[in-house]
């Protein structure tokens, strides 16, 4: 089935859908990290009755609430350009991929706009137990609505607890707990959450450190770091371990991704993990050239991580595209037990269950039931590649290599550079000796940006290892754009560019005034 679509409708929607959450991943972070740092030096106020403490947390709350006011603007717009942009996406599978957003509004957004409230302007006017608690509660609510926004994605990489229903031409839910606890929704969230986690800790280091190169309010810089620093070892190892899942159920259930990230086009037993590597300019799969112009890896590695199995076999995009290899992975449709079929044939099925669809409500409305029980038969036992019969070519179904393959090692080299910083913080503190050691303070400060080019380098890797599908195996982006002029796209984006860059200014200046103002009530040295 060939749709005849305006590719700048596709390329638009994508190009300012992709502006829209990039912009909103500047902020979430954090939001979702300063959130619980605050509430545990606020913790650790009550416990020490330290006023010391409560200037700290209030100076830091300060910079949460400008980040949280200013982020939910793209938010907001965020969720809004699923229906302008995206209406045959969220006409197909909106029963499902609406539940965790509107479980989100109701429950983890009130829950988190209630009790910011009181963190905010309830100082002298609750006891400081009830202060405390709105603080985590403010805390719980940013994440919990992580939670669900990510549940909602994580069923975009893996569909699972639904059914299709032919008379309606919709996906329904049939296992809400299925979508919540599925492998892909649980690590994704505690992989996206702690990198948030990261991030912050990461900015209360940097700013911590200008205010110790500045010779500034050092007792509250010293104590701000100290936590900053063990809540971001901690939470930069969950990170590398939650990573290590997340790969894992990358390798189960979406192979073409696995195999960008590597860049591995020929699939191999005791596949290796590449270390360092450069990709071969302009290497298509079946062009017979060298996939890297240099590279080095670790033998087995990769099929260990991806297969738990040093020994597991990992298809490479050509071997995903041509098929004829026994999958090991665990997302295979019955047809492909023992041998995966080409992409070209799994286009010709896909194209046989659209066709059957059609033929199915055709033979609905003429009122033959036979024709219909017939149609909907054969449109079921192809449904599982149902989003191939949309691809014009095999081709279509390779994302961009390159891209996937750097942003991932980007993501990698810089988590572990984390690791490193707590550590190397944490020693020099320990020894008093931190303040003194000027080049570490710049460097603490220089990584506040190093931890931002991180999360977007994740989110890269997360949506476009998985093109061309929204919905994967399901729904290809072509399938999924609103039939809308591709001028009104191209003006709102350019719109969205110019509101988005003035908002990240805007926060910049606020932030910096205040940073440079400082904590209230005078200071200690």
């Amino acid at each position: 089935m060939i749709l005849n679509i305006d590719p700048g409708i596709v390329d638009w929607s994508r190009a300012q859908f992709a502006l829209t959450a990039m912009y909103h991943w500047l902020f979430v972070p954090l939001t979702l990290g300063l959130s619980f740092l605050v509430a545990i030096m606020e913790t650790i106020y009550l416990k020490t009755g330290d006023p010391e403490w409560k200037r700290i947390t209030k100076f830091w709350m300060t910079l949460f609430g400008i980040n949280f006011a200013i982020g939910i603007a793209t938010g907001i717009i965020l969720e809004f350009e699923f229906g302008t942009n995206w209406s045959n996406y969220s006409w197909f599978v909106g029963d499902i991929f609406g539940a965790p957003l509107a479980i989100e509004a109701i429950m983890a957004f009130f829950l988190e706009s209630t009790f910011i409230a009181v963190m905010f302007f309830g100082w002298n006017k609750v006891s400081k137990k009830f202060h405390l608690a709105s603080s985590w509660l403010t805390a719980i609510g940013a994440n919990l609505s992580a939670l669900w926004i990510l549940v909602a994605n994580a069923w975009m990489q893996y569909p699972v607890g639904m059914k299709f229903n032919p008379e309606t031409a919709r996906n329904e839910m049939q296992n809400f707990w299925d979508v919540l606890f599925s492998p892909v929704a649980i690590y994704k969230f505690l992989h996206t959450i702690s990198s948030g986690y990261v991030t912050a800790a990461i900015f209360i280091l940097g700013i911590s450190a200008w205010l110790l190169l500045k010779k500034r309010e050092t007792g509250m810089a010293r104590k701000s770091i100290l936590v900053a620093a063990i809540f971001g070892l901690i939470m930069s190892l969950f990170l590398a371990f939650t990573g290590d899942g997340s790969g894992y159920t990358i390798a189960q259930y979406q192979p073409m991704k696995l195999a960008a990230m590597e860049g591995l086009y020929k699939g191999k037993k005791a596949n290796g993990l590449i270390l360092f590597g450069i990709p071969q300019p302009g290497k298509k799969a079946g062009d017979g050239k060298n996939s890297f112009v240099v590279k080095v890896e670790i033998s087995g590695l990769l099929s260990l991580m991806g297969y738990r199995n040093v020994d597991a076999f990992v298809p490479g995009v050509e071997d995903i595209l041509y098929g004829g290899y026994k999958p090991e992975f665990q997302n295979v449709p019955p047809a492909e037990k023992e041998i995966a079929l080409p992409v070209s044939e799994k286009i010709i099925r896909g194209k046989l269950s659209i066709t059957a669809f059609g033929d199915f409500k055709k033979a609905k409305k003429a009122g033959d039931e036979v024709a219909a029980a017939k149609a909907d038969s054969t449109m079921k036992a192809n449904f599982a590649y149902f989003g191939y019969g949309y691809l014009q070519s095999p081709d279509e179904a390779v994302p961009n290599v390159p891209l996937t393959f750097y942003s991932f090692r980007t993501m990698v080299i810089l988590g572990f550079y984390f690791i490193l910083l707590f550590i190397v913080v944490i020693y020099f503190h320990s020894q008093n000796q931190l303040q003194d050691k000027r080049w570490l303070l710049w460097i603490m400060l220089w990584t506040i940006p190093l931890a931002y080019l991180a999360g977007q380098a994740g989110w890269i890797v997360a949506e476009m290892g998985r093109q061309p599908w929204v919905i994967q195996d399901l729904l290809p982006t072509r399938a999924a754009v609103s039939m809308i002029e591709t001028t009104s796209i191209q003006i709102t984006f350019w719109l969205f560019a110019v509101l988005f860059t003035a908002l990240l200014i805007a926060e910049l200046m606020i932030m910096t005034r205040q940073i440079k103002l400082g904590p209230k009530d005078g200071g200690t040295k």
